[in-house]
């Protein structure tokens, strides 16, 4: 009888000990993928933080081009890039594809300096209270998307980090989280354009 008891207990010892793993790893399972979706969630909040103040620099571009367009009507080639890049970049951010936003910032960025660069030539135009105003706008824009950009950039770290840390790992590619993209300038957004004014 002692032996059955023991055995029983024993039984019931370990029976235990294995739910209680079991309980351990699926607590630790639930709440690893709550982490990792709260993550996931971060990022993509970012991302529509960056994407809504690049659309509020869109959204300005027309009234300096308007503004440049009065001064110096012959420089139509520039405000036809701007036009496409602006276009690009709302179709960029209607996607949600921070590869594609990126890139399309950049040539918005590319064609926008050399639209700043053509008002060097423009005195009158450099001079307007209106131009002036705009220009200033744009720079506290321009400063809010880099603020913007390095926010999502260190959710994505964060996030990336804990993605591909063991054991989060197995958690993450078990439900399917993944890495995320950074948001990277490409290297022609780092060279200055050519402007000729002939």
């Amino acid at each position: 009888m002692k032996n059955k008891s023991s055995i029983s207990k024993t039984l019931i010892t370990i029976l235990a000990i294995i739910l209680a793993i079991i309980v351990l790893i699926v607590t630790w399972g639930i709440t690893t993928s709550n982490s990792l979706m709260t993550l996931r969630e971060d990022v993509k909040m970012q991302q529509s933080q960056v994407e809504t103040t690049l659309q509020r620099r869109s959204d300005l571009i027309p009234n300096l081009v308007n503004t440049v367009k009065g001064y110096a009507t012959h420089e139509e080639e520039v405000f036809t890039e701007i036009a496409d890049a602006r276009s690009k970049l709302a179709g960029s951010i209607e996607s949600g594809d921070i590869d594609s936003i990126s890139k399309s910032n950049n040539e918005l960025d590319s064609a926008l300096s050399r639209l700043l660069a053509i008002t060097e030539s423009y005195p009158d135009l450099k001079a307007s209270e209106q131009f002036t105003a705009l220009q200033d706008e744009l720079a506290g824009t321009e400063n809010r998307i880099n603020v913007a950009r390095q926010h999502y950039n260190e959710k994505v770290m964060t996030y990336n980090t804990t993605v591909q840390r063991f054991p989060t790992s197995i958690i993450a590619g078990i439900f399917g989280y993944s890495p995320a993209e950074y948001f990277e300038a490409s290297e022609e957004a780092q060279k200055v354009p050519e402007v000729n004014f002939n």
